[in-house]
This record gives structure tokens, sequence and C-alpha cells, in this order.
């Protein structure tokens, strides 16, 4: 599985970092940051609860 985030549309929420803590962390700003693009099955669960609670639809979960 691979992740996507595009974080120019990122409103600095947060709740992708809350859902995903192993996947995702904010910058300075507060804008989202990937830190796994490709993620195993122990973690689709937690990434497909970030793409369901991000307020601007910023994240894609890939399953390839």
């Amino acid at each position: 599985m691979k992740v996507e985030l595009e974080a120019d549309k990122c409103v600095a929420s947060g709740q992708c970092v809350v859902a995903a803590t192993q996947v995702f962390d904010q910058d300075d700003d507060g804008i989202a940051v990937l830190l796994e693009e490709r993620i195993g099955a122990e973690l689709v669960d937690d990434v497909r609860e970030a793409v369901a609670v991000c307020p601007a639809a910023a994240i894609r979960l890939v399953e390839r």
C-alpha cells in the first residue's frame, strides 16, 4: 500500500497525526509530513482513519 499526501491542501488540523502517528507528523507550521510512503498491513486501518478524518481531503491510500 502507498500513502499519498498533498501537503499544499493541508489545513494543519493534526488529525492525521492522531490517527496514524507512525505515518504522519507535522512541521513547525502544523502542516502534515509523510513519514512512511509505503506501509504494511498493520498500518492500513490507521491510515484509512487518517483519510476519513482529514478535513482537507489531502490524504489518499493507494492499494496496488
